[in-house]
């Protein structure tokens, strides 16, 4: 580098904030989590609370190094992550196309408004019966539910940007004689992509709340699954094993959506 190149440099990082910087972000996100894992060793070591009600951090590992060995640990982590995946993807798209009927259409919103609105008050777990009678306990009736979790925060963001473009935008698009699909891809579609990415993030995160609920009562596997089981056996430390490893999922698979958001709004805006 040249040295005005390195002033250059040197001056923008004197002009980013303190806490904005890249490594200070990661760096900062780990501080919280060391304490908590600090707090939690104390709290056992020294007999604050007995290990039948909290193992130690150790002992989580320890679970964590028994069901490595097992050969089951990837296998509950790869069958949830399925089962995520697709019904997000499904219960997305699907929200996708509502949410366009509902916050494009007079007619639509009228018809459709209500009993969306209705349907999203109904609990996650008040579906589970229904879907097993209706689909049996098998991948069918989980992914569905994981779906129905994915849907709403993405129907409701989106429909509800949807509804709210700049009217003023769409009469200058309307002016230069766009109608229809170019009218929503050139003008509507660029303004609500902000809400789209948010509403998935929203739904990626409801998809794993519902994973559970679907995993708790109608599963053989999984992480869910491996609540339950380790509820009924009484292994506090594989219950804590399971809610570690669905936090982790749950901050890697948003992550990647953040990267994903960075990409189109780039391109987007």
């Amino acid at each position: 580098m040249t040295h005005d190149q390195l002033q250059a440099t040197g001056a923008e990082r004197q002009l980013t904030p303190l806490w904005s910087r890249t490594w200070v972000k990661i760096a900062g996100g780990f501080v919280v989590p060391i304490v908590i894992i600090a707090a939690w060793q104390i709290a056992t070591v020294g007999g604050f609370v007995p290990p039948y009600r909290l193992p130690t951090p150790w002992s989580v590992v320890e679970a964590a190094q028994e069901q490595i060995q097992r050969g089951d640990l990837w296998l509950h982590i790869a069958i949830s992550t399925q089962r995520v995946v697709v019904g997000f993807l499904v219960g997305s798209v699907i929200a996708l196309a509502f949410a366009a009927i509902v916050g494009l259409s007079k007619v639509g919103g009228v018809l459709f408004a209500p009993t969306l609105v209705a349907l999203r008050a109904v609990p996650s777990l008040a579906w589970v019966p229904l879907l097993i009678l209706w689909l049996q306990v098998g991948e069918e009736s989980k992914i569905t539910l994981v779906a129905i979790g994915a849907f709403f925060p993405v129907y409701t963001t989106v429909a509800d940007a949807l509804r709210h473009v700049n009217p003023q935008l769409v009469e200058a698009g309307r002016s230069f004689g766009l109608r229809g699909w170019s009218l929503f891809r050139t003008v509507q579609l660029p303004a609500v992509v902000p809400s789209v990415v948010s509403g998935l993030r929203l739904a990626l995160a409801q998809a794993w709340l519902f994973l559970v609920a679907a995993e708790l009562l109608g599963a053989s596997m999984g992480l869910g699954w491996m609540l339950n089981d380790s509820q009924q056996t009484g292994r506090v430390d594989r219950i804590l094993l399971a809610i570690v490893l669905l936090a982790l999922l749950g901050t890697i698979s948003n992550a990647i959506l953040v990267m994903f958001e960075k990409a189109v709004l780039k391109r987007w805006l």
